[in-house]
């Protein structure tokens, strides 16, 4: 097993002078509505030195720093745990665009070298490179020493998206007395979950600068905003037997506030709501106080409804993650982490051949298909830039074409553990549970892109490590879900395996996974960018 010595170099959120050199603007409320809240720094791996000003703390669950501190001990087999850092992950990701604001901060505080996609690129072996798309997808990678042309890649893939509540582009609403917001739904979500909940909004928005120019700005609202009440049973008697089935255009419309009367409405208001009545006005006073801009500065916005209760542990033995976005931040997250650890420093890709990647895409959960989901050639793109940049003058005949063979991609995406109350929703022999490691996902129909050698060699990644693997298969007689590693695959014949971490409660507002599978998660994948090189030598099909 391929063993790292690797300093611990304390990630803290940059300060206002620095961001604003290094990153895109990213404006977040320093409130929190938990009262237990606490800024202990986290760490990412690197030997790297650089200083950081303290932030404002992060939401946490409800639970004394004593414990918060325990859960960060070494996981069962030893080694660091990342469940502390992917906590704060979570919490500071309640949008697809803070996840990938967040990855970016991470990536440049770790060493990693910032593209645009529209400049030239100068890569060099050894270097550590990362671009993002749309502010919500982003690939990243690491170029071994001994890289050359032909060599493959080994990448892993997950989304940044979550099913969710979006605004609609004219969201103000008025009925009974209330102001609400009218919201769309995004992905397949459980939406009886998102009733009675405390919500808020997160998103980006875009203002006029004082010079005319737009800036593009990232906005969380901690505190609670929203509300989506469920009827009393006193008027719907029969809910309980004949279940709960909400209309999601008319029945899923947040309350904002109560309608002021007409007298009481600034004059500042009623210009607003003459010029632009698409937002409720309320709102958009909510959104320039919190970026410090004017109302009439801000041009366009782009807003997810978000579950205020913080990320936290939970059970009896605090053995689970409770949260939203797991589905498929948790996987996002160890990808991320694994990636950077792997190559922390110079003598970590002196002996690698190949080219470790990270690809994090959005809009998985309605079906990948825009500029930054997996259906658009984004990855593939960037695999042909890097061959090409990487041969210089000299490509050789179909140089990209033999990277792509000898590629491997590891597809990865939550799972679905057994269901306690629910057994028979599994097939009999095919039950993932929980804290039992990374599942491998098998479907005859291709609705995952595993094949018999790609899961063993996959496993047998496991193997070497001593880290424990399930499989799942769905039943004949139900439906199968699918992932971005079938699109990916059959892109352009990538040799690729589905998996993911067992959950419970998927596409739920509020998810549960078991803690240990994240360690275990991120040792595998780690160990898949530090030992596949060997491992695929070993085995030949043609």
């Amino acid at each position: 097993m391929a063993t790292t010595v690797m300093s611990r170099l304390h990630i803290l959120r940059p300060s206002r002078t620095h961001s604003s050199s290094s990153h895109s603007s990213l404006l977040v409320s320093s409130s929190s509505p938990c009262p237990n809240s606490h800024s202990r720094l986290r760490h990412f791996s690197n030997h790297r030195s650089r200083t950081y000003t303290a932030a404002p703390p992060l939401l946490f669950c409800s639970r004394s720093d004593s414990s918060v501190e325990a859960s960060d001990g070494a996981p069962e087999g030893g080694g660091p745990s990342i469940v502390g850092d992917l906590l704060d992950y979570l919490n500071e990701s309640w949008t697809q665009f803070h996840a990938t604001a967040e990855a970016k901060r991470q990536l440049l505080a770790a060493g990693f070298h910032l593209l645009k996609e529209n400049d030239d690129w100068d890569l060099k072996p050894g270097g550590r490179y990362f671009f993002t798309r749309n502010m919500s997808s982003l690939i990243a990678f690491a170029i071994g020493e001994k890289y050359s042309v032909g060599n493959g890649f080994h990448a892993i893939a997950a989304h940044t998206d979550s099913p969710c509540l979006k605004l609609k582009p004219n969201s103000a609403s008025s009925k009974a007395g209330y102001l609400m917001l009218n919201v769309q739904t995004y992905g397949a979500g459980l939406w009886h979950t998102w009733f009675d909940r405390d919500l808020s909004l997160a998103g980006r928005v875009i203002v006029r600068a004082s010079d005319g120019s737009f800036v593009h700005k990232l906005v969380k609202l901690k505190k609670p905003l929203l509300r989506v009440p469920t009827l009393a049973i006193h008027l719907d008697r029969t809910v309980n037997t004949d279940g709960f089935k909400p209309n999601l255009e008319t029945h899923l419309v947040p309350i904002l506030s109560i309608k002021p009367e007409d007298k009481s409405v600034k004059s500042e208001e009623k210009s607003l709501s003459s010029s632009k009545a698409v937002h409720q006005p309320l709102l958009m006073q909510v959104l320039s106080d919190e970026l410090g801009c004017g109302i009439d500065e801000i041009v366009s916005i782009e807003l997810n409804v978000c579950d205020t209760q913080p990320s936290c542990l939970g059970g009896g033995n605090e053995e689970f993650i409770f949260s939203g976005r797991l589905d498929n931040l948790a996987s996002s997250y160890c990808a991320l982490r694994a990636l950077a650890d792997s190559c922390a420093s110079s003598e970590d890709l002196s002996n690698e051949r190949a080219i470790r990647m990270v690809a994090l895409f959005d809009n998985e959960e309605v079906g990948s298909g825009s500029v930054q989901g997996a259906g658009a050639p984004t990855m593939f793109q960037a695999m042909k830039r890097i061959v090409h940049c990487l041969a210089h003058e000299y490509v050789g005949e179909g140089a990209y074409e033999r990277a792509i063979r000898e590629s491997f991609l590891v597809s990865a995406d939550m799972a679905h553990g057994v269901h306690p109350n629910f057994m028979d929703k599994h097939e009999e022999h095919h039950r993932p549970q929980m804290q039992k490691g990374i599942v491998i996902k098998h479907n005859a129909n291709q609705r995952y892109a595993t094949s018999g050698v790609t899961s063993f060699l996959f496993k047998e990644i496991a193997k070497i490590h001593n880290l424990p693997t399930q499989e799942f298969v769905v039943r004949n007689d139900m439906g199968c879900g699918s992932t971005i590693g079938p699109i990916l695959a059959s892109g352009v014949g990538i040799r690729t395996v589905d998996c993911g971490i067992a959950q419970l409660s998927m596409h739920s507002v509020r998810e549960i996974c078991g803690k240990e599978d994240i360690d275990i998660a991120y040792k595998h994948f780690k160990a898949f960018y530090q030992t596949f090189s060997s491992i695929d030598k070993q085995l030949s099909v043609d």
